[in-house]
């Protein structure tokens, strides 16, 4: 390829835009979210949505767990207001309606339904659930639900 040819693509290709690559993004950064609630009538019911990336959420304490215990195995509500980031497994949830959703690394549960009839889960993928519960301290959940 003669020299000239060899400029040629070089200029060409210097004026092509970098879709993905150059751009740069006014809307700030979410992971996505689902959020465990407590319906008027009392039933559990679940919005898909997202929390932001980069925003300090308060909290005073957290704890891991790798165990199931007996209450778990069954429908139950959340015991308080909590984020759960799974670190390891697949989990199937089950809402009152009978409707589910697939939980795994990567998305953060907001556990907020802590009166009523609750939720169900099963491990669908992996031996064990490995997660991290962070209590909320604050009314701000700072959840969106998709549109």
């Amino acid at each position: 390829m003669s020299k000239f040819k060899i400029f040629l693509f070089m200029v060409i290709a210097s004026l092509m835009p970098l879709k993905g690559i150059a751009e740069t993004s006014t809307q700030p950064s979410r992971i996505p979210a689902i959020k465990l609630i407590t319906t008027p009538d009392n039933h559990s019911a679940y919005l898909k949505g997202s929390i932001p990336a980069l925003d300090k959420i308060p909290a005073q304490n957290f704890w891991i767990n790798n165990s199931v215990e007996e209450w778990e195995k069954n429908t139950h509500p959340a015991p308080r207001k909590q984020y759960v980031i799974t670190l390891k497994g697949k989990l199937k949830f089950k809402v009152s309606d009978g409707s589910t959703f697939i939980l795994s690394p990567g998305t953060v549960l907001l556990a907020e339904d802590t009166n009523g009839e609750g939720h169900s889960w099963e491990l669908i993928d992996g031996d064990e659930w490995v997660r991290i519960y962070i209590p909320m301290t604050d009314n701000n959940d700072y959840f969106v639900a998709d549109k």
